[in-house]
């Protein structure tokens, strides 16, 4: 049984699932791969685990870095998409890293070759948007592609910590306004 409930984020709408102790998932309405995870069975309920992440949601949305996580639960993924997630969790507030990085990482950590795309594809199907902070990973190339609410989303995220994005890229076609160097 998943449990649900709604947060109206500055951004839009965002849905909360939990086991009924720990967040197992946190999507933008309507993102690539919303509720992925989630089996048929599902209600909504308002539960501690909730009240904590609308708090971290508020205080991320005021732009300040919160000071707690609430528990959270990434079980039942591949042990690769895992891996990527928990790199995921050392981007700094206000800071990016690129996907070839995490690659260069994860080469590191279990001895064997990583491609960029291969981090792309975990980094794309994260279950916790935000508090996982997969919108902290950019192109090497400055593109701001890559995520799974959308360029736009990532884009005004990122500014929201407080990151000069001007030198930013959002290639044709990924943002709704069509620019190709993000505004100042």
């Amino acid at each position: 049984m998943h449990y649900l409930s709604r947060y109206l984020s500055p951004l839009g709408g965002i849905t909360l699932a939990s086991n009924g102790t720990a967040l197992t998932g946190l999507w933008f309405d309507g993102q690539k791969y919303y509720a992925a995870n989630l089996t048929d069975e599902q209600t909504e309920k308002n539960l501690p685990v909730f009240a904590q992440a609308r708090e971290w949601l508020a205080c991320y949305f005021k732009g300040h870095a919160p000071d707690f996580t609430p528990p959270f639960d990434i079980n039942g993924t591949s042990a690769f998409r895992k891996k990527v997630w928990e790199l995921l969790l050392e981007i700094p507030f206000g800071q990016v890293t690129t996907y070839g990085t995490i690659a260069a990482q994860m080469q590191e950590a279990t001895g064997r070759r990583v491609s960029a795309q291969a981090v792309g594809g975990a980094v794309g199907h994260n279950i916790l948007s935000l508090i996982i902070p997969c919108h902290r990973v950019i192109g090497s190339d400055g593109n701001i592609t890559g995520y799974a609410g959308g360029a736009d989303k990532k884009l005004a995220l990122l500014r929201l910590e407080g990151l000069d994005t001007s030198k930013l890229i959002i290639p044709k076609g990924k943002s709704s306004n069509e620019t190709e160097r993000a505004p100042l």
